[in-house]
């Protein structure tokens, strides 16, 4: 008798590890940190120029919205190693020249660092799948941002303001795309 219950607390166990994922982190802190990306990427649109208001990123780099469909019909695990390729892809382009840019230099460390932060704290959620392969249209999707509009606009504060929408735009899809998996638990 209770070896039968040990095999059926053992098939739940498993059966439910392998069909939603838990993270700690993810449970806790995701949102706040999400918040907080979003809060400081709002005071770098603020302090910008606002030359743009109007303006959208060129047609040749359009949002990729097919990429997000397919994420968000992805397992759990894909869902993050999605969401963590585009805050990597996202820190990334701040490697580009941003003298222009008109946000204070505090503010985009603490922003870095935030998204940094979230992209670690997902990364350990996922753990061994964590070295899956990167997704090479989100690579070349955030490449084409990075030449199109910042190197093609001369790395303009208009470039940055634009690019500050783009990524605006990611941080709330991905906050979407991991919020779907806190509350299908």
């Amino acid at each position: 008798m209770l070896n039968r219950m040990f095999l059926v607390c053992l098939f739940v166990g498993l059966f439910s590890a392998g069909s939603s994922l838990s993270c700690r982190w993810m449970d806790h802190k995701f949102r706040q940190y999400s918040e907080n990306s979003l809060d400081l990427l709002d005071t770098m649109v603020n302090n910008s120029t606002n030359t743009t208001e109007d303006a959208e990123v060129e047609h040749t780099v359009a949002f990729p919205n097919d990429l997000y469909s397919q994420a968000s019909k992805a397992s759990a695990e894909d869902k993050l190693g999605f969401t963590v390729q585009v805050l990597d892809e996202v820190a990334v382009l701040f490697d580009e020249d941003h003298s222009n840019a008109s946000w204070e230099e505090k503010t985009e460390k603490d922003f870095l660092g935030v998204v940094t932060q979230q992209a670690d704290g997902l990364r350990s959620c996922i753990g061994s799948h964590s070295h899956k392969k990167k997704n090479k249209k989100v690579h070349m999707y955030f490449k084409r941002l990075s030449r199109h509009v910042l190197e093609g606009m001369g790395h303009s504060a208009e470039s940055w303001e634009l690019i500050l929408k783009e990524i605006k735009s990611h941080l709330m899809r991905v906050d979407q795309l991991v919020s779907s998996l806190l509350t299908a638990n």
